[in-house]
């Protein structure tokens, strides 16, 4: 299990499977008894507050009854405080360090200490210690939750109310009401007049709506996306008539038909986002938009998209491949085999399930060149290999999830694949 970065970084795509992934293998570690810590420090707090913290506890540790135990908790905090002496004060968004006994599946006492330190994506907002049979890994867990802004218009003839989402909370920022005459039923020249004045009403009232849409979208707030809704086909037209700045119009995400509109419209819009996975949806328009480009590319005839692994991985150590995309089941372990004897290297990429198969041939088997069968191998996650070589050439890595219709086609062509800069001479 890889160790993460602890610096600063930006939470693209990348950082974001890692972490995950991370998470999702440490939830299935199960301790034998309460030996496995988890610490939280808010961004604010005192290195040496926290190393306080965990002395006292390491002396309290004493008292635990199993001899195996007691071993292993104190053995993860004193591997935790020797960690947080690498630190003057927390980083920005804070720390979250995991550390303790991990089985390796030789049997009880076979143990092997380890720990994970995370600088998160959002700032940690709690003190945590806690000492267990499981690693609290719920409070990282939500912060990588999507936390976009979208904007939020409902929008009728009467009334108008503009809103936010933002994760889990949403507000509504502003109701206006039109003022607009109802539909006049009188025939004649009088109704006629009275349309085009009810028009007027009806499209200062459009306008005012956008100017004020305009103000708490974009200077205001950064919106990534604009929902709007409303009864009736009063939605269409504002939308069709492109009353908004072209900045909220070209990003309408969605068009809903709600009972109502103002602020009890804004609440029915997030009850359907919530319903029809809309943010879902919303989340992969750029997974999109890279493998509508890719996949054209691929068709195209014109040598730019390429896929497969080991081509992929070979126009990448090239510094060919301008974007590489690999979908987040591409689970696989890249091994390099040195024999210490004569200096013979070769590499191979892995399935995860079979490196340890895979290393028992390896060191079983006597070298091409020299017969000797003393090895030594290095691995590294896969992820991490293409990050490393994407980071010397100035290429885009994204990962792609492998449960959207755009994930699937690129598992299709082996899960990996690549935009070059120019097509490469034969």
């Amino acid at each position: 299990m890889p160790q993460p970065t602890t610096t600063d970084v930006k939470w693209d795509s990348v950082r974001k499977y890692k972490l995950t992934k991370m998470l999702n293998d440490l939830s299935k570690i199960s301790g034998h008894g309460t030996e496995l810590v988890t610490v939280y420090i808010p961004p604010k707090r005192p290195i040496h507050d926290v190393l306080a913290q965990l002395r006292n506890e390491a002396g309290t540790a004493t008292n635990i009854k199993s001899d195996l135990t007691r071993n292993h908790v104190q053995d993860a905090l004193n591997k935790t405080m020797e960690q947080l002496k690498l630190y003057k004060e927390p980083p920005e968004n804070g720390l979250v360090i995991f550390c303790g006994a991990i089985p390796t599946g030789k049997g009880i006492g076979t143990e092997k200490i380890e720990i994970f330190t995370v600088v998160p994506p959002k700032p940690v907002q709690i003190n945590l210690y806690r000492c267990d049979d499981h690693f609290w890994i719920d409070h990282i867990k939500e912060m990588l939750k999507d936390d976009r802004t979208i904007a939020i218009i409902s929008i009728d003839t009467q009334e108008a109310g503009l809103g936010i989402l933002t994760g889990d909370r949403w507000e509504t920022i502003e109701t206006l009401t039109s003022g607009v005459s109802g539909k006049h039923r009188q025939g004649g020249q009088s109704a006629r007049r009275f349309e085009r004045l009810r028009d007027n009403e009806l499209n200062e009232y459009y306008r005012r709506v956008a100017d004020y849409a305009q103000k708490i979208f974009i200077d205001q707030y950064t919106v990534k996306g604009l929902i709007v809704g409303g009864p009736g086909p009063t939605k269409e037209t504002f939308i069709r008539e492109e009353y908004l700045d072209y900045r909220l119009q070209n990003n309408v995400i969605a068009t809903l038909d709600t009972s109502y509109s103002g602020d009890e419209g804004v609440r029915e819009i997030i009850d359907k986002v919530n319903d029809q996975g809309i943010m879902a949806e919303f989340r992969s328009m750029e997974e999109k938009k890279i493998v509508k480009k890719f996949m054209g590319e691929v068709f195209s005839g014109k040598g730019l998209g390429v896929y497969g692994l080991h081509e992929v991985v070979n126009y990448l150590k090239a510094g060919i491949a301008e974007s590489i995309m690999a979908t987040d089941n591409i689970d696989l372990i890249y091994i390099e085999v040195n024999c210490n004897k004569c200096g013979n290297t070769f590499e191979k990429f892995v399935e995860r399930n079979q490196l340890i198969e895979t290393k028992q041939i390896i060191i079983s088997t006597p070298c091409v060149k020299c017969s000797s069968l003393d090895y030594q191998i290095k691995e590294k996650d896969f992820i991490d290999y293409l990050e490393e070589f994407a980071s010397l050439s100035g290429t885009k890595l994204d990962i792609i999830s492998s449960k959207t219709e755009e994930g699937a086609q690129i598992e299709s062509l082996g899960k990996i694949g690549a935009l070059l800069r120019f097509k490469p001479m034969s």
